[in-house]
């Protein structure tokens, strides 16, 4: 089959598309009503956000180019027991609704791990903020590099040279533009990723006579399997792992992120904040399901003649960009809209971890280390150069991630090295009132270094061929080459029920990495609890309700009459004294507002 690459309408659709971000960027930067050069602006985007862009910004922020291309990868490699995944989702959306947000919007903290200091102490808000940074700088090489890899399958050209050039863009509009400007380039982003998947979609279901043709040949070629209840924690996706433990994974991703704590502090009320959340849920379920099927729909195409086996693409990552260049190069400028979608997704992954990040390192570590105030055009500055490094280092660390396995697992894997010590630091200071700061802070560093271990470990021994996934059969059978039908099918393995290696490799290595969250968690909690009883642990009358989430007040004794409120830091109170000055300053009503706010204060 000839190779087709882009001609140069796809190339001018990927360029404008590029273009536009960075003009959003340097409009709220230099032409918006208000100017991104104070913390409230360039964090939190003044807190006038709408629903509208939010949403869209978190369903883009959430579904990666890792989602786009790894997921259909999955379907036509190992079948569709991922998919359901999508059913852990709404049950996520409600436990933070009802659980975290509701904490985390009263305090009105612009740092997400501000609330382990008010709750513990600064020592603790130092170990999330750390965790927070590592997991960011695991995660955004591999959005980087998923995109650059899909470009390099269409346009012949070294992904090592297209991976510059998109994030100079990604890092020049978000450095420029803020919070704002990530948030509408995210809403851009995620139209034109839904129209690229859809339209791909249904066009591939029509060339295969329909859905049914589709369902048909997957159901042959036996990709359909959404309920394995094998209960064994060691393979690698079962209903139970996929639903159980995926829920977990995603409550780490959601409820305590810093990239999704301050999207919803940017609304004007928490029940805006919590309809959002729900709309990131359906749109999430949406182009999850719309990204699994993209999986059938490939297979389908090439279930007679795997490009894997006829060395068409080097990896499986590259399936769904070679199955557009193959089915749709010949509709002008269809492959540029669908890998400007593909780039879209990765470019808001990285400029919201980017702005979150900038968000953490200046809040929690930078701010605090100052002992003076610090000026709001100093901060602007400060923070402008601090994207424009993480992200050069970002770029830089993409050059290992090309050596990891497929995508999906590699992503979760090392994002549970951090997932399940945050959930387990933020769950602990949420619901147990009597675990302590020396609890949280052991439990914390114990869970990271042993997931870290298992997470590496396990990789490690993939590397090294110790663990083998065994995948689903393929056939060459119908391609034009002289090639011999191959199969990946081996007589002994039963490959519906066995998928690792039942050797003599470690049990924890070969634990499904859908379940390192949940091991993190519970490892933190337990560690926690055990070393808060024997190290003095809190009076739960002593701890402030605003700090504990509702859900669990009504089991709580009495406050103590004298637990103070959580309180501010000073670098809060100067800054909040130095907008209000401001506020003054550009008012005729200075008077008025002066009262008003002597009011508010007694």
């Amino acid at each position: 089959m000839a190779v087709v690459y882009f001609d140069w309408l796809d190339y001018l659709v990927f360029g404008a598309m590029l273009l536009l971000s960075a003009l959003i960027g340097v409009y709220f930067a230099f032409f918006a009503t208000k100017k991104q050069n104070t913390t409230a602006e360039y964090l939190m985007g003044g807190k006038t956000m709408g629903m509208f862009p939010i949403s869209m910004s978190l369903i883009a922020s959430y579904i990666s180019g890792i989602s786009l291309l790894g997921l259909p990868a999955e379907m036509y490699t190992y079948g569709t027991q991922l998919w359901t995944i999508v059913l852990s989702e709404w049950a996520v959306s409600l436990t933070i609704a009802i659980v975290y947000l509701p904490v985390f919007y009263n305090l009105q903290i612009t740092s997400t791990y501000e609330y382990l200091r008010l709750r513990f102490n600064q020592n603790v808000r130092l170990l999330g903020s750390i965790i927070f940074i590592i997991k960011m700088m695991l995660y955004i090489p591999i959005v980087i590099y998923v995109p650059a890899l899909a470009f390099s399958q269409v346009t012949g050209i070294n992904l090592h040279l297209i991976t510059p050039i998109v994030c100079i863009v990604c890092i020049f509009y978000t450095t420029l533009g803020g919070l704002k400007a990530v948030v509408w380039t995210d809403t851009l982003q995620t139209v034109l990723m839904y129209f690229g998947v859809i339209f791909v979609l249904v066009y591939g279901t029509w060339r295969l006579g329909g859905v049914a043709d589709v369902i048909a040949i997957n159901k042959k070629g036996d990709r359909l399997d959404f309920f394995n209840m094998d209960p064994d924690p060691t393979i690698r996706h079962t209903f139970w792992s996929t639903v159980f433990g995926n829920y977990f994974s995603w409550l780490a991703s959601c409820s305590v992120n810093q990239a999704m704590v301050q999207r919803c502090l940017a609304l004007s009320s928490l029940k805006r904040a919590r309809i959002t959340i729900f709309i990131m849920a359906a749109g999430i379920f949406i182009i999850v399901s719309l990204c699994c099927y993209t999986g059938l729909v490939i297979y389908a195409t090439f279930a007679d003649c795997d490009p894997l086996t006829t060395k068409a693409i080097r990896k499986s990552d590259q399936l769904l960009p070679y199955f557009v260049m193959t089915i749709t190069g010949s509709i002008p400028a269809l492959p540029g809209i669908f890998m400007s979608g593909v780039f879209s997704a990765a470019l808001s992954s990285m400029s919201t971890g980017l702005n979150s990040m900038c968000g953490v390192i200046f809040e929690d570590l930078i701010r605090p280390a100052y002992n003076k105030p610090i000026s709001e055009r100093t901060a602007s500055f400060i923070m402008k150069i601090i994207v424009v490094i993480i992200g050069a280092t970002c770029v830089a660390l993409v050059f290992l991630v090309e050596h990891m396995g497929a995508l999906i697992q590699a992503g979760k894997s090392l994002a549970g090295i951090t997932a399940g010590s945050l959930l387990g630091l933020f769950s602990m200071g949420l619901f147990l009132p009597w675990t302590n700061a020396t609890g949280a802070l052991v439990g914390g560093i114990t869970s990271t270094f042993l997931v870290g271990w298992i997470s590496l470990g396990t990789q490690a021994a993939m590397i090294r061929g110790d663990i083998v996934v065994v995948p689903k059969p393929v056939s060459v059978s119908s391609c034009m080459e002289n090639v011999t039908e191959i199969t990946t099918s081996i007589p002994s393995l039963n490959l519906s029920s066995v998928e690792f290696d039942r050797s003599g490799t470690f049990f924890l290595y070969r634990l499904s990495y859908l379940y390192y969250t949940f091991v993190g968690m519970i490892v933190c909690i337990i560690v926690g609890t055990v070393v808060s009883y024997f190290t003095q642990p809190n009076d739960p009358a002593m701890v402030h309700r605003d700090l504990l989430t509702p859900v669990i007040h009504h089991w709580l004794p009495r406050q103590h009459p004298h637990c103070r409120r959580p309180r501010l830091t000073q670098h809060d109170i100067e800054l909040h004294a130095r907008e209000l000055s401001q506020l003054h300053t550009s008012t005729p009503y200075t008077k008025v507002h002066t009262k008003l706010e002597d009011t508010r204060m007694t």
